[in-house]
């Protein structure tokens, strides 16, 4: 195997839904939907590094002490670990559709609504024109401008994200994710 990967993407630059997915899947090395421990640290290094690339210059040196400052500033729920949501407010995403996604379906009530309302046909999965819908519809309520080869994307990406045995289609333990 070859030496340490490089982060996709990983600059200062806007990132789309997709390159942000493939940010995280690239730290979430494990996929246990967290950053923690090793991978927080090789997050946080090729963060600074990208940092003084573009030439953001930090005021401390000591790596320790700006983890813990920036931990402070970002683990919103002061767990040791970075989640996605969390992660989308550290990156600089030209949409933070992430987030809107995760607020929507934020309980387990409000999930099993949605499922029902866009599982239109109740096969018991979301197909892709269906969590089509579903985006749409979120995009809508949140106010976000979007046109269809976007949607495409966000569809796209949350497929990427979800379906875990890539039948294009989410079942309701995938979503549940």
């Amino acid at each position: 195997m070859a030496g340490p990967q490089q982060a996709p993407h990983l600059h200062l630059a806007e990132l789309t839904a997709s390159q942000f997915l493939d940010i995280w899947r690239h730290f979430d090395a494990d996929g246990n939907g967290y950053i923690e421990g090793k991978e927080l640290e090789n997050f946080f290094q090729e963060l600074e590094s990208a940092r003084k690339g573009a030439g953001v210059d930090s005021k401390k040196d000591n790596l320790a002490d700006k983890m813990k400052e920036f931990m402070h500033k970002y683990d919103k729920n002061a767990d040791g670990k970075i989640e996605m949501a969390e992660l989308a407010q550290i990156l600089p995403t030209e949409e933070n559709f992430l987030l809107c996604f995760r607020q929507h379906v934020g309980s387990s009530s409000e999930f099993m609504e949605a499922w029902r309302r866009y599982d239109t046909d109740r096969s018991g999965y979301i197909e892709a024109n269906e969590l089509k819908g579903f985006l749409s519809d979120l995009l809508k309520k949140a106010n976000r401008p979007y046109d269809e080869p976007k949607l495409q994307e966000y569809t796209q990406t949350i497929l990427r994200m979800f379906d875990m045995n890539g039948d294009g289609k989410l079942g309701l333990s995938e979503m549940s994710r």
